[in-house]
């Protein structure tokens, strides 16, 4: 019994030894030929040799599992249906233009994307639409539009005065009519930076930079005392930090200049607006605020560089050949290039001394200052001041014309002191500057740490966009 048990044992032993040689031997085939491999089992899961397979599932017989029935009554969701479907499920489009003084409510409508009688018809006869949006150029409107090119809703903004508010008009659909509402509401002021390069011109370079026009004037208003725009050099840059005002977010125009750099000629002008939180009776920087370059030393000066903002200097102050007199003789003043009704201002504070006709000047207003000093505004259109007035720095004298004797349109400005003419440029830019009172320094040195950084941000964004 024990022999035969043995004899068992040692041929189990030998057939396992057989079973791990016979596996290493059909791996290392498989790893040799493994498509022969997979044909070949193919063939042998087919029935190529006659043979039968089962498959064996370990799960439990079907007949032995006891199967209960569970019956239960569900209500369904009391669901309302949308009692518009498709105006649910319409798609709504947003669309923005700015009106045009040539403007109809057809061809208004038109430009918004907007095919709808019923709304042309109401705009044409609500009144608030015909006096407020009708013919009247620079609102920005905006149309809600179905899919149809239905109007849906209609809004228009704009900011008539420098008051900080805006006026909107807005349309809207009611059930089976229409209707218009104005409003009144303030202005929100935001921060925006910009920078640019000249090519050619101040103007040219801050439409390319899209700075409005607005801001390009105040630039060039606040380095007049410093910088010649009419001879800007090509690679002059700028960069510039401004308000910009908003109605419901959406932008209604440009605000205040808070700070500015233009480099000129590899040298560097800065400004920054500082208004007197104190209203210290002897500091320029009054509760209305003032320019003053970082260092603290105001850019207000006595006499402003220009009697015309930002015009074309046609002859200035020096010899030339007279265009009427055909000779040549001195020009004892300086002509500004300038359309005729573009508006004239006095260059400082003083009392009207003449107003009226006088000779080749034509239409003349002539201005009294302290140190007797004068100034004369020639060639007018039309004056607004009379002889004995009062006027402050920037009041506006009257319009540009051709009276008198000139061959076109501009105004010939003279500087006089104790009756001798004086170059108005020279005299304007040696004007003092006025500097921050010691009371106010600590108030300013924040304001112009903070105008540093972004000038200095703003400049970077310039760099990056150049390169």
């Amino acid at each position: 019994m024990r022999v035969h048990l043995h004899k068992r044992l040692r041929l189990l032993t030998d057939l396992f030894h057989l079973a791990q040689k016979a596996a290493l031997d059909v791996a290392q085939a498989i790893g040799r030929h493994p498509g022969r491999f997979l044909s070949g089992l193919a063939l042998l899961l087919v029935g190529a040799t006659g043979g039968s397979y089962a498959l064996v599932t370990l799960a439990p017989d079907d007949t032995q599992v006891t199967v209960h029935t569970v019956v239960e009554v569900v209500q369904p969701l009391a669901i309302e249906p949308p009692r518009d479907l498709l105006a649910a499920q319409a798609m709504l489009l947003y669309r923005s233009d700015v009106s045009r003084s040539t403007d109809t409510a057809d061809s208004l409508l038109r430009r918004l994307g907007v095919s709808d009688p019923a709304a042309s018809a109401f705009l044409r006869a609500d009144r608030n639409a015909q006096k407020n949006l009708l013919g009247r150029a620079g609102r920005n409107v905006q149309a809600e539009v179905d899919e149809r090119g239905h109007l849906v809703s209609l809004t228009a903004r704009w900011s008539p005065e420098e008051d900080g508010t805006f006026n909107r008009l807005s349309v809207r659909g009611q059930v089976g009519a229409w209707k218009s509402t104005m409003e009144t509401l303030p202005l929100t002021a935001s921060t925006r930076m910009a920078s640019g390069t000249i090519q050619s011109s101040l103007f040219a370079a801050t439409d390319e930079a899209r700075i409005p026009d607005s801001v390009s004037v105040q630039m060039a208003e606040i380095f007049s005392g410093d910088i010649d725009f009419h001879r800007v050099h090509k690679g002059d840059r700028f960069v510039v930090v401004y308000e910009t005002l908003e109605g419901d977010g959406e932008p209604l125009g440009a605000g205040r200049v808070l700070s500015t750099e233009f480099v000129s000629a590899g040298k560097s002008f800065q400004a920054v607006w500082f208004a007197n939180p104190q209203s210290d009776p002897n500091s320029q920087a009054t509760a209305k605020g003032a320019y003053y370059n970082l260092r603290g030393e105001s850019l207000h000066r006595a006499f402003l560089a220009s009697p015309v903002a930002f015009s074309r200097v046609t002859s200035g102050f020096a010899m030339r050949f007279h265009p009427i007199l055909q000779t040549w003789r001195a020009h004892l003043g300086v002509d500004y290039g300038a359309a005729t009704g573009t508006p004239v201002r006095t260059v400082a504070d003083g009392t009207v001394e003449f107003s009226g006709v006088k000779g080749g000047y034509g239409n003349v207003v002539m201005v009294k200052h302290g140190g007797n000093t004068s100034t004369v505004y020639a060639h007018l259109s039309r004056i607004n001041v009379r002889s004995g007035q009062r006027v402050q720095q920037g009041d506006n004298l009257g319009l540009v014309g051709a009276t008198g004797w000139a061959t076109g349109p501009h105004l010939h400005f003279e500087f006089r002191v104790n009756g001798v003419h004086k170059d108005p440029m020279t005299v304007a830019r040696q004007a003092e500057a006025t500097p921050v009172t010691a009371a106010l320094r600590p108030a300013f040195d924040r304001v112009a740490e903070l105008a540093h950084q972004q000038l200095m941000a703003a400049a970077q964004v310039h760099i990056g966009n150049v390169q």
